[in-house]
């Protein structure tokens, strides 16, 4: 697909690596196209009901390529030309996005894992809110989703003080779903993303959908909508599935329809 990212389909996961390793995947405009155009190729993919996000080599991404950046720039409309785009095509998957976290997550790439709705953690991982060491404010969404996973307290802290965080650190903080060992890093990541690739598709979509949209609704205008929801997954061939399966006392085979 490019050189810039790996992608890869196998038992109903899209993986897609960002290749960049010699720079620990740090982000250039074209990487930031690459990842969007991914996450969109595989949010269309119906053989795709998950997706991992990772960094090949020893990080994860390090965030903006600094060594690229003229000085006389204007971050804020790179912001609306590379990252908000490739924020906003993640935010619009309604497929499970798991960012596999194998090593450093510093900067946009730390914005990139939170933009995520799972963060998977090698002990090998680590986080930091890079921003403030340049006199910049974190982009890419972070304080946007930040504060959603960790608190505003704790969010405010990380992003001043932008001190480094272990992966048993972003545990404690609800930050990462899990902390895996090196050795069995590969293993389970991919058992995970299988897991939730052998999931119910639309009703995991319905989730995401209706639990962003609590954030800015009233309670009665959601419950309208959680009716609404409700109803959609009710129709799905997975939800009969899983009826069908609870009464015959077996293990439910849901295709994602």
């Amino acid at each position: 697909m490019s050189d810039t990212i790996l992608y890869e389909v196998l038992n109903g996961v899209a993986t897609i690596t960002l290749n960049r390793p010699d720079k620990l995947n740090a982000f250039t405009h074209k990487l930031n196209h690459d990842v969007r155009k991914a996450v969109k190729e595989a949010s269309t993919d119906e053989g795709v009901r998950a997706i991992v996000i990772t960094g090949a080599g020893r990080a994860f991404c390090s965030g903006q390529d600094l060594s690229g950046v003229d000085e006389s720039i204007d971050h804020g409309e790179v912001l609306r030309n590379s990252y908000g785009p490739m924020v906003k095509e993640i935010d619009r998957c309604e497929k499970p996005i798991i960012a596999a976290v194998n090593g450093v997550a510093a900067g946009a790439g730390f914005s990139l894992a939170i933009a995520c709705d799972f963060r998977l953690a090698s002990e090998k991982a680590s986080f930091l809110e890079a921003f403030i060491h340049v006199g910049l404010i974190p982009d890419a969404a972070n304080l946007y989703n930040l504060p959603k996973i960790v608190g505003h307290a704790k969010a405010l802290e990380l992003a001043i003080l932008g001190e480094k965080i272990s992966a048993d650190e972003a545990k404690e903080l609800n930050l990462v779903t899990k902390v895996i060992p090196a050795a069995e890093w590969d293993q389970q990541v991919r058992a995970f993303a299988e897991r939730l690739a052998s999931m119910p598709t639309k009703a995991i979509g319905l989730i995401k959908r209706n639990m962003k949209a609590g954030w800015q609704m009233d309670l009665h205008d959601y419950l309208e909508k959680e009716a609404y929801g409700q109803r959609i997954a009710g129709l799905t061939k997975d939800h009969q599935e899983g009826v069908q399966a609870f009464l015959n006392k077996r293990k439910p085979e849901f295709q994602g329809q």
